[in-house]
């Protein structure tokens, strides 16, 4: 199996009982923590992105209107009245985990990486391995690969809209996944 089948394999293994216990789409809320000021924190407004796409309602945090560490506090109250949020935020770790994602009931700690201090987010997370963890965070964060990171919430968006069925892009989706990875 290849390592990107895989790791949609596992993801979607992450979702698919949150999208069971929470079918109905307008009861879900996505909180895509970052910048587009920064190729590596992208990653969750690419993701919100994506997701507005599909035809989310309830999506903070896109390209157009990121969620950075000055609006996470907003976020967090904005959501809150959810029946489920789902964190998604990029982060650094070891090498061979890059381009992986690190999935977990609980809050996501947005900011850990460089020191921030900031609210705790959703009832899941999902993080996103976008580079390798190094002695200078924030110059890795900034100088990471845009292509990777666009594939990478491709991968994420794609396997949200398999766990939730109905969404505009799934047929899309998931025809362009099967001829990207095999």
């Amino acid at each position: 199996m290849k390592q990107a089948d895989r790791f949609n394999l596992e993801i979607a293994e992450f979702l698919a009982p949150i999208a069971s216990q929470y079918p109905n789409r307008s009861e879900v809320s996505f909180v895509c923590i970052g910048t587009d000021r920064s190729t590596g924190d992208c990653f969750g407004p690419l993701v919100g992105t994506l997701l507005r796409e599909q035809g989310w309602e309830h999506v903070i945090g896109t390209m157009e209107q990121p969620c950075d560490a000055y609006a996470v506090e907003q976020a967090v109250l904005m959501a809150e009245n959810r029946a489920v949020v789902i964190a998604i935020d990029a982060c650094l770790g070891k090498p061979q985990s890059v381009g992986t994602f690190l999935a977990m009931s609980g809050p996501l700690q947005p900011g850990a990486a460089t020191g921030r201090r900031l609210p705790p987010v959703g009832h899941y997370s999902i993080a996103g391995v976008v580079n390798a963890l190094s002695h200078k965070p924030y110059i890795t964060i900034q100088t990471t690969s845009l292509y990777h990171v666009m594939r990478m919430a491709e991968q994420l968006a794609a396997a949200i809209a398999q766990a939730w069925p109905g969404s505009k892009r799934l047929l899309k989706w998931t025809e362009e996944e099967r001829v990207y990875f095999g």
